[in-house]
């Protein structure tokens, strides 16, 4: 996926604010440079609905499995899941040369006619819509009524694209995401949740992920002395070696052994061994590593609180934790060789271990990056045994160095 044009970096500020209602137009224009899906037709963004809708299911259902009063992540669920089904809406009208503003105009109830949607010049917000459509919501007794009615249009919808595509019937197409985009709305006012809140989330959680312009927090222990912070730079000599049989990691750095040696812990093998990378990378990458900063004695002792929260043992428990999970997830897609995106649900359960703490400022697109060059250097590591990990904090980059050789392994 793309990041933003620069014409549209002056408004990314808007998203950040409550101040400024967000207009379909700029949803539109803006979730139209998001999508990046291969193919230029409508199936994929159709099913992509079709998909969001099921997870919208899925949250109901997980509504019912509990006591409402005690699923705390129900209405973020559902907000969150709202604001997805509007994006894929959106991509399928851009790539139908519909303009959203005006199935928007028409699901509030204004214009019958789709002939006569383009007369309109207005600028529709996401909140007008709500507003007008809540004496339609009366007709359902329930959040859990609306949402049923939004899988049923959803699935009608994609039946008739299958049979006959709307290749030359946008006045259907139309139709099917007016109905659907009213019952969206709907389902905001019985959930009790903001429409424009929703999709101004979308907008944030697309910008954490694909940002304009790619820029880093200032390091976490920049206004801590020499002997708290990150040095610039650090080489780490990484040598596998066995002992009775049994196969180790030693870790060196600046030649002073850290850490204890690693072995996998576990009965099948599988390298975990090499596993302080990911520590190196989310140090560089997130400039966060309690792991790293007590194997290289930079814990921020100056400051009672932050040493004891941000550097202490639980937050040391919880990087390993991601990491281990981390692992887990790159096993079973082949180390993330040869992909350059990571599972989206991985970086969500990510942000969620980290809630609370320091790192948690950071953006899903540094974590996705500190997940893949963490395996790059994996896979090196597992592929030489032993070698030359360069960490540059400056640069924001892991370098690898093989055994012998003199070259750098980018």
């Amino acid at each position: 996926m793309i990041g933003l044009p620069n014409e549209l970096e002056e408004h990314e500020a808007d998203f950040h604010s409550n101040d400024k209602p967000i207009t379909l137009h700029r949803f539109q224009r803006i979730a139209k440079t998001t999508d990046s899906i291969s193919s230029s037709g409508l199936e994929v963004p159709i099913l992509g609905l079709f998909g969001e809708v099921g997870s919208l299911v899925s949250v109901l259902k997980k509504k019912h499995r509990k006591d409402s009063l005690d699923y705390k992540f129900y209405d973020p669920a559902i907000s969150e899941e709202l604001g997805d089904v509007i994006w894929y809406i959106s991509c399928i009208c851009s790539r139908a040369e519909i303009q959203l503003s005006a199935v928007g105009w028409s699901a509030s109830g204004n214009i019958n006619s789709w002939d006569r949607l383009h007369e309109n010049k207005k600028e529709v917000l996401f909140t007008s819509i709500q507003r007008d459509v809540v004496s339609y919501s009366d007709k359902f007794h329930s959040i859990e009524e609306v949402i049923i009615s939004i899988a049923g249009r959803v699935g009608k919808l994609l039946n008739e694209y299958r049979v006959d595509g709307f290749d030359h019937n946008s006045a259907s197409l139309a139709s099917h995401l007016i109905d659907i985009l009213r019952d969206v709305a709907s389902a905001s006012i019985k959930s009790g949740l903001s429409l424009d809140l929703a999709v101004r989330d979308n907008i944030k959680k697309i910008l954490s992920r694909w940002p304009i312009k790619k820029s880093f927090h200032v390091l976490n222990d920049s206004g801590f002395g020499e002997n708290e912070r990150f040095p610039g730079r650090l080489k780490f000599n990484i040598n596998e070696i066995a002992i009775g049989g049994k196969y180790y990691v030693i870790q060196k750095c600046n030649g002073i052994i850290i850490g204890d040696r690693l072995t996998d812990n576990k009965v099948e093998k599988d390298d975990y061994r090499f596993h302080d990378v990911f520590h190196f990378s989310f140090a560089v990458n997130l400039g966060w590593s309690p792991v790293l900063r007590a194997l290289l004695h930079l814990k921020r002792k100056s400051n009672p609180s932050v040493d004891e929260n941000e550097d202490g043992a639980r937050a040391i428990l919880i990087e390993e934790g991601i990491a281990s999970f981390i692992f887990n997830r790159g096993v079973k897609r082949d180390l993330y060789r040869n992909s350059s995106s990571v599972d989206y649900d991985l970086l969500k359960y990510i942000q969620d271990f980290v809630r609370g703490y320091e790192v948690d400022k950071c953006y899903l697109w540094q974590w996705e990056k500190a997940i893949l060059d963490a395996f790059h250097v994996f896979r090196l590591l597992k592929e030489h045994r032993s070698g030359t990990v360069i960490v540059d904090f400056n640069a924001h980059c892991l370098t690898f160095i093989a055994p012998g050789d003199n070259c750098e392994c980018a």
